[in-house]
């Protein structure tokens, strides 16, 4: 029996300002990492999803980013060790006061945009974030992208770990994600993103941006939120998955 937890990243409005489908993508999927206020998201906004994750049985973690709202997280920043530790701390315990008010808790922490892709390969960054969780919490489950080394480090501290694939973006030929600002980054096919995902599940394989064949596990299948078929891929997703015998369950 093959088995995935699909979560997508939400809470990533802000005031007047719409992003994503929350209200209907939380009814698909078993997992959300909600957005904790410095890329995106509010407290309004928080408040919100955790208490609609709480209502579906929806497990929450946190999605920290870098303090770059204008540009979504997604552009680089040069911080010290200390810096990222820290912000990565502030925004964990943002979020966990919201899941303990509503007697849930913080399942998992996973770092957003260009924090994120920074783990792939920098083991500072890596290792700034993982510091931060074991001195919040050591139970909290580490999010990475498959075959980032933030993965390794978190390991190596005893922490449980879970890697994540991604239904709408392509790879490199090392594993990363395609940058957003290169042609075909991003999957907007629902059909050939499934059937990619449906690959890298059952055969742990999958084709990079330049037809090479990668190993790749998967623990935990990302939509993101905010793309404009977000709804459409989790939906699909649901049907092509139990036509494959794939089990959708949080982990």
């Amino acid at each position: 029996m093959y088995s995935i937890d699909l979560n997508s990243d939400m809470g990533e409005s802000f005031g007047a300002y719409k992003i994503g489908g929350d209200e209907e993508i939380i009814k698909y999927v078993t997992t959300a990492n909600v957005a904790c206020g410095w890329h995106a998201g509010d407290p309004m906004v928080m408040d919100k999803v955790v208490r609609m994750a709480k209502e579906r049985g929806v497990m929450v973690g946190a999605h920290p980013g870098y303090p770059d709202m204008m540009g979504f997280g997604r552009r680089k920043m040069v911080l010290s060790h200390d810096e990222i530790k820290n912000y990565v701390r502030y925004q964990i315990g943002a979020l966990a006061a919201f899941t303990k008010s509503y007697g849930m808790k913080l399942q998992h922490v996973a770092p957003h945009g260009a924090m994120g892709n920074a783990c792939q390969y920098d083991e500072d960054i890596a290792s700034a974030i993982v510091e931060a969780i074991c001195e919040y919490d050591k139970d909290l489950i580490v999010y990475y992208c498959a075959g980032a080394v933030l993965g390794d480090i978190a390991e190596s501290k005893g922490l449980r770990t879970a890697s994540e694939i991604f239904a709408d973006r392509a790879y490199m030929d090392d594993l990363s994600l395609v940058p957003r600002k290169m042609e075909g980054a991003m999957i907007t096919d629902e059909d050939i993103a499934i059937q990619r995902c449906v690959k890298m599940i059952k055969e742990g394989k999958v084709t990079s941006i330049t037809g090479k064949e990668l190993d790749i596990k998967g623990d935990t299948l990302c939509v993101h939120g905010d793309g404009p078929k977000a709804l459409a891929f989790v939906q699909k997703i649901r049907e092509k998955f139990t036509e494959e015998g794939i089990e959708i369950r949080h982990l």
